[in-house]
């Protein structure tokens, strides 16, 4: 590790910080909301508030200028990674969960894990007078630029002597006419009267004690489905547990992906989880599994799922590696998995499957909505920098890749994913579609990176035409924030939603009431 002078030019150091500063889009400006006290469960744990607030006022004003100590450089570091293939098979041990406590707070595995003790305020510290304070005291000095060295893996496949999963059969060819697929005329947009923040759902300090239940210290994402009638799968992106530190993903216990059920009718008052999968006592098991290796297959995450009969459908994207650029990552490909017991296995299936072929897929992100005899696919590309690209497939061909067809000009056509035209204008990215039956509308959420804001627009028909969008959440309040994946229970006038925010990394249900159309 090697240092660098700590004497340098002013004007090297600001241009270093100007050109990251211009390369971070910045969200909308808002006041922030008055301070209150963070949230605290009904077992004393306090949790996260995602809100943006003023600070404490009861504690010394922060330093009007914080120059850090120091400023890492990462540098890469090549190193040659030995790959065994193919992909060893997925780890199917499961342990059935034994009812939770009558007491909520009771601790369900106290020999596995420690009871937290009740958190006790602390008498605010004096403020730091020191160079850095910004009170005109003492010696102004430049942060200490540093060399980081940072692994970055050159994977270096070899044959495993261990079998992998055995081939699966390969699905006849169907390849559907061109149909056509005109728009409807627009509807309503939505309106939104208010929004607001029901609960935290998971980690410390949240409603269903994630953490000391099922090892579900640091999570996101919380997309859902109804798996049957009177539950709801609840899946969860990358997850960390014991000795997790808040501020963002990473740590142990890391699992690409965790799956819980709730049977919450009741929302008004927050997401309650009954179960996760697990593998062993209070422990949430990884049903998909990843390789972890950087460069090769990073993690799976699941972006979508729906039930047809007795079998869950799951969609998710195998991730190559995470970008240094906040907002962009590249996958190897987006691909279905499917489970028939009750979502408790589940299989990759291997030629239901979307290849990023030179960074142009389409279908990488995907949401996939059931309604009549189709199910319909809703994608992005890799990353937060793309459009939403539509295709069907009949319900009895969801894993023939084949029998896709993809909405082009204004035609279903197929064999044409990447020739698939944009449903809506503008950036989109973690896209949650819905059918609501009552209205005969279909119903998009999603995360509008160029507004810093999470949307909601209607339309008749899955291609459109989609209104206009209507502000659910801006990053402005919400910092970081990104989701937005619709709960199947919500209705044409109460839309309930999670969202993750980073820098908490956890979930977060919110309620937006909606003005019902005229």
């Amino acid at each position: 590790m090697g240092l660098l002078p700590e004497k340098l030019d002013a004007p090297v150091v600001f241009g270093a910080v100007l050109t990251g500063l211009l390369c971070v889009p910045l969200p909308a400006q808002a006041n922030s909301h008055p301070w209150a006290p963070p949230p605290v469960n009904l077992c004393g744990e306090v949790g996260f508030d995602p809100l943006l607030r003023q600070p404490d006022p009861n504690l010394p004003p922060p330093p009007v200028i914080q120059i850090p100590p120091k400023i890492e450089i990462p540098v890469p570091v090549p190193e040659f990674t030995p790959v065994p293939v193919p992909d060893p098979p997925q780890d199917n041990t499961r342990v059935g969960q034994a009812p939770l406590p009558a007491d909520p707070c009771r601790n369900p595995c106290p020999d596995l894990r420690d009871t937290p003790e009740p958190e006790e305020s602390t008498e605010p510290e004096a403020p730091d007078t020191g160079s850095n304070s910004g009170s005109g005291a003492g010696k102004f000095e430049l942060p200490r630029l540093e060399i980081k060295p940072e692994i970055e893996p050159i994977p270096i496949p070899y044959e495993r002597e261990e079998p992998g999963a055995a081939p699966q059969p390969v699905p006849p060819r169907v390849v559907h006419p061109i149909e056509p697929g005109p728009v409807a005329e627009a509807v309503a947009a939505p309106q939104v009267e208010r929004v607001e923040l029901v609960n935290q759902v998971t980690g410390r300090g949240s409603i269903n004690r994630t953490d000391m239940r099922w090892q579900v210290d640091g999570t996101d994402l919380g997309l859902m489905w109804e798996t049957k009638p009177g539950e709801v799968a609840v899946v969860f992106g990358d997850t960390f547990g014991d000795g997790w530190v808040t501020g963002g993903a990473g740590g142990p216990d890391w699992r690409s992906n965790v799956l819980g059920f709730s049977t919450d009718r009741d929302l008004a008052d927050g997401l309650k989880i009954d179960t996760f999968v697990q593998d062993s006592r209070c422990h949430a098991a990884e049903f998909l599994a990843s390789r972890k290796v950087k460069n090769w297959e990073t993690t799976v995450i699941p972006t979508s799922g729906f039930a047809l009969g007795n079998r869950q459908y799951m969609s998710y994207m195998s991730v190559n590696r995470w970008s240094r650029i906040p907002g962009l990552w590249s996958t190897n490909y987006g691909g279905i998995a499917y489970s028939d017991d009750g979502g408790n296995t589940w299989v990759k299936d291997q030629h239901a499957k979307w290849d990023n072929v030179f960074g142009r897929g389409r279908f990488q992100v995907a949401a996939m909505v059931p309604e009549g005899d189709y199910v319909y696919m809703f994608g992005t590309p890799n990353g937060r920098v793309g459009m939403i690209a539509l295709a069907r497939v009949p319900k009895a061909d969801v894993l023939n890749k084949s029998a896709y067809q993809y909405w082009v000009d204004g035609n279903w056509a197929p064999a044409a994913e990447n020739d698939a035209s944009p449903v809506v204008l503008g950036l989109a990215s973690e896209i949650s579609v819905r059918y609501d039956a009552a209205a005969k509308q279909w119903q998009m959420v999603y995360l509008d990176p160029g507004k810093g804001s999470i949307v909601v627009r209607n339309s008749a028909t899955p291609q459109g035409i989609w209104t206009d969008a209507a502000q659910l959440v801006s990053t402005a309040d919400y910092p970081k924030t990104y989701g937005g994946f619709i709960h199947p229970w919500s209705t044409t006038e109460d839309l309930y939603f999670t969202v993750s925010a980073w820098d908490s990394y956890n979930v977060y249900l919110m309620h937006a009431k909606l003005k019902p159309a005229d």
